[in-house]
């Protein structure tokens, strides 16, 4: 007798059952629907802490959906291996005729996926992906002669004029939970089977709809818990953007709105120029002669500086995964200009240590700081980090919270570079490169 003919729904940056779009058209497909994830090794490999918190919030989000799944009288199947070893497996233990996922960005996954395709496709089984993680993709929000766009304004007019309630209306994915598979529950592979150990680290809630009422006004204060925190929710799609759309709409948050179309906007910049990954979007800033001292990058990371907002702000991200966005400019700009130190470096670093690393949005920012990419502050805007102080804390609250022996001069370091002296010197380099 043939084995039952089944679809197949891979969770990937969709940790969750409801408003989902490629699981409601594996739901709809008239196959019965097995759920799977995939701890991926070709990227768990590449991680260096091995208490990385992001694996234990993906571990956590995938226990409490695999929960969901099981009151459905299903399961969900979780493998640790490298994609194409894992997916021989399955199609050798299951009669797959069709793969359903949303769609992936980054270059990596791009590669993967494609990849699979064509492996799928020789096996006879149909692959399909599809948008979830974003409002516009692609191609979506073009100039009128079809080329992307590179800055952010224009784009952003666009994308309100096309916005309608098609694009945030949710996919009724509850009505077609009856088409999972009847199976018995699978195993979870263990943190210390992948090589990490559990984090202690903790991780925001979804609850953030309150801070919306003032966050126009209390957005770029540090000190205040007036950002929604909800980003690492949306890179592992435990929320769907098409929700969070809807709220900004509803609290008339024009501000928050523009963060979320941001997000939108370098995705757009990654999928049309993909080697700004790992390259200078404005390819002339890759001749800038980087000091790259490598004593002063480890007094950044571990903020050292000598200035207190930037210190604050690293040590912000150290300890809690989290860095307020004000800070995250002033932190860039002191890397890129004051140290002279490449941005890719900074870039690798928080990548290790944000719990809402999303490469695009995080290359775009760095690039933006540098002034080598799309919309970039231009190169001579040099954050004073004095002067951001008397901006934004100016009670040195943040800065009291996190640097707490800043005033004392014994235990203090000394800034590691004069800032006049720095901006100078920045200045000199640049103009040098980009002559």
């Amino acid at each position: 007798m043939l084995k039952e003919e089944i679809a197949i729904f891979w969770f990937r940056r969709d940790l969750r059952l409801t408003d989902n779009a490629g699981l409601y058209h594996a739901l709809k497909s008239g196959l019965k629907v097995l759920p799977i994830f995939i701890f991926d090794k070709e990227i768990l490999d590449k991680l260096e802490d091995k208490d990385d918190a992001r694996i234990t919030f993906i571990n956590k989000e995938i226990e409490k959906l695999k929960t969901q799944i099981e009151k459905l009288n299903s399961s969900l199947l979780i493998k640790y291996g490298k994609p194409d070893h894992v997916w021989a497996t399955i199609m050798s233990e299951y009669n797959v005729k069709a793969v359903y996922t949303n769609h992936d960005y980054e270059p990596y996954a791009v590669e993967r996926d494609n990849n699979l395709s064509a492996n799928f496709s020789k096996k006879g089984i149909n692959f399909f992906t599809y948008k979830d993680q974003v409002i516009f993709e692609k191609s979506e929000i073009v100039k009128d002669d079809g080329n992307p766009y590179v800055v952010f304004t224009p784009y952003k007019r666009k994308w309100l004029a096309k916005l309608s309630s098609f694009y945030i209306k949710p996919y009724p994915t509850k009505k077609y939970f009856k088409n999972f598979i009847d199976i018995k529950p699978f195993d979870i592979p263990s943190l210390e089977l992948m090589g990490f150990e559990k984090s202690n680290q903790h991780f925001p809630d979804q609850e953030f709809k309150d801070v919306l009422n003032d966050y126009g006004v209390d957005r770029d204060f540090p000190a205040k818990d007036a950002t929604s925190r909800i980003s690492v929710h949306l890179r592992f799609g435990t929320v769907s953007i098409r929700d969070l759309v809807k709220v900004a709409q509803e609290k008339n948050s024009d501000v928050w709105l523009s963060e979320l179309i941001w997000r939108d906007f370098y995705f757009s910049i990654l999928f049309h120029f993909p080697y700004s990954a790992t390259a200078s979007f404005r390819k002339e800033y890759d001749q800038i002669n980087w000091r790259n001292n490598e004593e002063e990058f480890k007094a950044w990371c571990e903020g050292k500086t000598g200035y207190p907002i930037v210190d604050a702000g690293m040590r912000q991200l150290n300890e809690s995964g989290f860095m307020h966005n004000r800070i995250r400019m002033v932190v860039a700009s002191f890397l890129t200009k004051h140290l002279l130190i490449d941005w890719r470096w900074g870039e690798r670093y928080f990548a290790r240590k944000l719990l809402d690393y999303e490469l695009s949005s995080n290359v775009g920012g760095w690039q933006w700081a540098a002034g080598s990419g799309v919309d970039a502050a231009p190169y001579f805007r040099i954050f004073n980090p004095y002067e951001q102080v008397k901006k934004f804390d100016k009670d040195y609250k943040y800065i009291k919270k996190w640097v707490p022996e800043y005033a004392d001069p014994f235990s203090y370091p000394k800034p590691i570079v004069d800032h006049k002296l720095a901006r100078e010197r920045c200045l000199e380099t640049y103009k040098k490169a980009l002559k």
